[in-house]
């Protein structure tokens, strides 16, 4: 039977037997592990493409650069032939996938764009490294915004936000908590830190939906969102895992549940996956385990792609059942404990020496184990993985560029806008104000000059001079907030 037609995901095969997973298994999570070299990129595609066939959308991170060839068919050569031939495939029929692309900075794909309201004040702390009393001082931020009535959409609403806090401790204390100048003047650091790597392009709208992922086309083919990461991930590494882990925390809140469904509903792919976990609270740790556990009843499927299973918490990795374990290297003593560990994460075949097998594996092959119809999990096999049919390599500029512009998606996020929001609420109060105090001044001067005509002229003169003074001061300020200008992760100015 052909994979065209064939309702399962075939991983690959060996001389005994194919391996596939269970669509209604696919959503129990899985896990893709290898050193560099080894082909998760390619059993990546595969599983993407296969989850694409079956109507699933999913979203994978390319954070190499070279994951665009999914969205055009590949070519038959002698050597993809040689190995569909090995895996059952002889009938393998050559097509890309439906492919959306998304990029943060908006070079190589539609600009991913989130509100500070939709990220939150958990995940803002987390991207801006804050200490447990900074990020308090973050919930209270959000919490005076909400009860105002104050949109947070984009980075100067939060340092309109943090100069409103620093001016107005003494009323908010009490009703909110008590504020620090230090730990506000610790979170200007912190996003100082993070406009200087590009991150005020992750932030404003019009902001993406959770709609926007799970698109399928006319023949009913799983779009495959990906989202172009070489750039955040080398420059903003906690930006690109917190990208992923709102978009976990998105469906685990907004899709309805399925139980056991016949297919997941998505597929969320977390490539390079220690980032998730390196340096996080182990409160958020702990919300990522829960949020594993139960978003399968959601109908999502979330796969794990990394080195080395020690890079994922035991929690976690004890809920992936479909692995996938490239070869892995025996170097040093940490290199020998992970190769003990993925070994004892299979089920154990009496035909293989499953830790000596690990550090054998060729390019291409792999250890797999997968759950069957009842959840059990299957014998750890060797196989060799399945050709994808898309092209294996990016797509030149000129191809991506066209598919961006035959996208659904084309010119919906392409210009940003700037609604009324926090900075420009607090903007108009400090306007204010400035007119009342000067409206102020006026009638008080025109009093004093009616009480006392022959009043000084040095006491007019330093009365007018301090008015100067407060209304530059004002002008100062507004001039800040009405800055936008971001410094490029090249260090480059750039006007917004």
């Amino acid at each position: 039977m052909s994979d065209n037609t064939t309702p399962e995901l075939l991983i690959g095969a060996n001389t005994e037997q194919r391996v596939v997973i269970s669509p209604r298994m696919a959503n129990r999570h899985g896990l893709i592990a290898g050193a560099t070299g080894t082909g998760k990129t390619i059993t990546l595609q595969v599983l993407a493409q296969s989850f694409s066939d079956m109507g699933v959308p999913v979203l994978v991170p390319d954070i190499k650069g070279d994951f665009s060839g999914i969205a055009k068919a590949g070519v038959m050569g002698d050597k993809l032939a040689k190995r569909a031939g090995q895996t059952g495939l002889a009938n393998l029929q050559m097509r890309g996938a439906p492919t959306v692309f998304w990029d943060v900075f908006g070079e190589h794909g539609h600009p991913l764009r989130l509100t500070l309201a939709d990220f939150g004040p958990v995940m803002l702390a987390r991207l801006l490294n804050l200490n447990e009393t900074q990020s308090g001082v973050l919930q209270i931020l959000f919490r005076v915004a909400d009860d105002n009535g104050w949109l947070l959409l984009d980075l100067k609403d939060l340092r309109a936000m943090l100069s409103h806090l620093n001016q107005h401790r003494a009323e908010i204390g009490p009703q909110y908590g008590n504020i620090s100048p230090a730990s506000i003047g610790a979170i200007q650091r912190s996003l100082l830190s993070l406009e200087g790597e590009g991150g005020e392009r992750l932030f404003g709208e019009p902001a993406v939906t959770l709609e926007d992922f799970l698109q399928t086309d006319e023949q009913g083919r799983g779009v495959v969102n990906t989202l172009h990461a070489s750039r955040l991930y080398r420059d903003a590494p906690l930006a690109y895992s917190s990208i992923l882990l709102w978009l976990l925390s998105e469906l685990f809140e907004q899709l309805p549940e399925v139980g056991d469904a016949d297919k997941p509903r998505f597929v969320l792919f977390f490539d390079e996956a220690h980032l998730l976990f390196k340096d996080t609270p182990k409160s958020l740790v702990d919300r990522i385990e829960q949020v594993v556990r139960l978003i399968r009843s959601k109908g999502v499927g979330v796969y794990f792609i990394t080195q080395s299973p020690l890079d994922i918490p035991e929690a976690i990795l004890g809920q992936l059942g479909n692995r996938i374990q490239h070869a892995l290297r025996a170097f040093t003593p940490r290199d020998q404990k992970a190769v003990r560990s993925a070994a004892q994460t299979f089920r154990a075949n009496p035909k293989l020496d499953t830790e000596q097998v690990i550090t054998e594996l060729g390019v291409g092959e792999a250890l797999v184990s997968v759950l069957d119809e009842k959840g059990v999990p299957s014998a750890v096999e060797r196989i060799l993985v399945r050709p994808p049919a898309s092209q294996m390599g990016p797509l030149s500029t000129d191809e991506r560029s066209q598919l961006l512009t035959r996208s659904l998606l084309a010119g919906v996020y392409d210009q940003e806008l700037d609604r009324d929001s926090a900075y420009e609420v607090l903007r108009r109060q400090a306007e204010q104000a400035l007119s009342n105090e000067t409206a102020s001044t006026r009638t008080q001067q025109q009093a004093n000059r009616e009480r006392a005509p022959a009043r000084s002229t040095r006491k007019s003169g330093l009365e007018n001079m301090a008015g100067s003074l407060g209304r530059s001061a004002m002008r100062s300020l507004g001039s800040q907030l009405g800055r936008a200008i971001v410094r490029g992760l090249l260090g480059s100015f750039k006007g917004r």
